[in-house]
């Protein structure tokens, strides 16, 4: 029996991938440019070349993970201060399997209650406009959205003298779901928690 590579292998074959596409070294060269000299002279038929071999690749890293059974999830922890939350996530570079989608459904409200508790004196932002901007929003929106929500992702960004974290609330599937690609089936909307008087960068 062959060996099945693990979440964390295909994590890494993939970065060594892309790295290999971006020096050049795996160019797919049957791709051309559009042919269309207004969007042809932004778009160098190398890079195109570059771009489309690596997504070749990847769809059949994600091809391997249904036939195998690979979890596209990776834990990692919040740290908050005192507080920590240990959490499932898928990679940004993987897919999520069904199973994968169970986990994040079962771990959606400690991560809501966390993300709420650790936000409670903070200013909530959501992203509009493909989050170009940012609109005002209280607590009852929030929790609005919350209903819909299959699953979430947080992130955070913070230095010395600015702090945001970022409840990403959404449904269907996850690698489909932030660009807006996958609307209506799958989709998300992020919130921006900042300190009052600051404005999202994130």
């Amino acid at each position: 029996m062959s060996k099945v590579y693990t979440t964390q292998e295909l994590i890494q074959i993939l970065a060594a991938e892309r790295q290999a596409c971006l020096k050049g070294k795996r160019l797919k060269l049957e791709v051309r440019v559009s042919g269309n000299p207004v969007i042809d002279q932004f778009i160098t038929t190398e890079g195109l070349q570059k771009f489309t071999a690596y997504q070749d690749f990847k769809a059949s890293i994600h091809e391997y993970q249904r036939e195998n059974l690979v979890s596209g999830i990776v834990w990692k922890n919040l740290n908050f201060k005192s507080k920590t939350l240990h959490y499932p996530e898928v990679d940004a570079q993987l897919i999520a399997l069904n199973s994968d989608l169970e986990i994040l459904t079962k771990a959606r409200d400690s991560m809501l209650e966390f993300w709420q508790e650790i936000t409670s004196e903070m200013e909530l932002y959501l992203s509009v406009s493909n989050g170009k901007q940012h609109a005002r929003i209280n607590k009852l929106d929030v929790e609005r959205i919350a209903r819909r929500t299959e699953w979430v992702g947080l992130i955070k960004w913070e230095n010395t003298n600015f702090l945001e974290v970022i409840l990403q609330m959404g449904w269907g599937k996850p690698e489909e779901a932030a660009y807006k690609r996958g609307k209506p089936h799958s989709g998300s909307e992020f919130i921006h928690a900042v300190n009052p008087g600051n404005y999202p960068i994130g």
